[in-house]
């Protein structure tokens, strides 16, 4: 009688989520702090990212960092704010300070593999597909988002797998 309820107890504990829902998207464990992350700056540009008013987010989160310069979840978001209007340099030195400060940020590497997509550099954006794969205990949102979209991306621009 015992092993059916250890067997009940470990299905239980293994479907139970280990992080709270992203905020913003394509964050895993390390993105689902912003919610939780009480300052106005952040809060407002978290809100900004809802609306998708990408130059609002830029002008929060910046201003933020000004303040918060080790917020790798602000950086990451910078980064997607820049690469959604179109600065990629600026947004690849985002996403650069946000993995200087934690090089496993799921959030960070989905979004510079996005980055490599939109400047053609597929080989690139599948890298930071194998890094997500090695962070990722189970397939994480991360993982499966840019894997979408890098399929996406090879349909519509005709690429062949490298691998």
């Amino acid at each position: 009688m015992k092993l059916p309820v250890l067997a009940l107890i470990c299905s239980a504990a293994l479907a139970w989520p280990l992080t709270a829902p992203a905020a913003g998207g394509g964050g895993g464990d390390e993105m689902a702090s912003p919610a939780r992350n009480q300052d106005p700056e952040f809060q407002a540009g978290m809100e900004a990212v809802r609306r998708k008013d990408w130059q609002e987010v830029v002008v929060r989160m910046d201003s933020y960092i000004k303040r918060k310069p080790d917020d790798a979840n602000a950086w990451t978001e910078l980064g997607h704010a820049h690469r959604l209007t179109g600065k990629l340099d600026l947004s690849l030195a985002a996403y650069e300070s946000a993995l200087k400060i934690d090089p496993k940020h799921r959030g960070a590497h989905e979004y510079l593999g996005e980055a490599y997509l939109q400047m053609g550099d597929v080989a690139r954006a599948e890298q930071e597909l194998k890094v997500l794969d090695k962070l990722c205990f189970f397939s994480c949102e991360e993982y499966r988002d840019l894997k979408a979209k890098i399929g996406d991306y090879r349909k519509t621009k005709h690429v062949s797998s490298g691998s």
